[in-house]
């Protein structure tokens, strides 16, 4: 069987890890396996292992380009943007902390996930503080964290529900407390 290049290799690793991104958004950290992400990726589950040292490897880089890419503005695009339907409809695409945060409380202490998950929180957090009006650091702080509780707690609780009217009131409840 013939060997890729160097610069194709790259390119088959950065393909894997957007997939990856995209379906364990979906589907969550245990609800794919490396042969699906290999599959969807179009190449073959044997080519995994020569490019990570296992499913958590993927999953904690996967994590990182993710986050990546979210679209950001200034305080009320990001927040209009984080709290629409399309967010809410497209977990795929949507924010990793709302995506994943009940199967990454689950994961062991330690774990490559569980630190960037907590790296995003404090990424995310730190650009809401960045965002909000000034005040003093602490309290800034204390409204990022806020912010961000009631941003990621209004998706997670508008996919999970099954009245759609009632997700759309999570949705504007969300809104209204943040843009007040």
């Amino acid at each position: 069987m013939p060997r890729v290049s160097q610069e194709q290799a790259k390119l088959n690793r950065q393909r894997v890890v957007e997939v990856a991104a995209s379906l364990f958004r979906e589907r969550g950290l245990h609800g794919v396996g490396v042969a699906d992400i290999m599959a969807s990726a179009g190449l073959t589950h044997g080519g995994f292992y020569g490019q990570f040292a296992n499913k958590e490897a993927l999953a904690a880089e996967a994590f990182d380009i993710a986050l990546d890419e979210e679209n950001r503005g200034d305080l009320d695009t990001l927040v209009a943007n984080y709290l629409s339907l399309g967010h809410v409809l497209s977990p795929g695409r949507g924010c990793p902390l709302a995506a994943l945060a009940n199967d990454v409380a689950r994961e062991p202490p330690g774990s490559p996930v569980r630190a960037r998950f907590t790296r995003g929180v404090e990424r995310l957090a730190a650009l809401l503080s960045n965002l909000s009006p000034r005040a003093a650091k602490e309290r800034r702080k204390q409204r990022s964290l806020a912010a961000l509780s009631t941003l990621v707690g209004a998706v997670v609780l508008a996919r999970a529900v099954d009245d759609d009217a009632l997700a759309e009131d999570l949705i504007k409840a969300a809104q209204a407390s943040l843009t007040a």
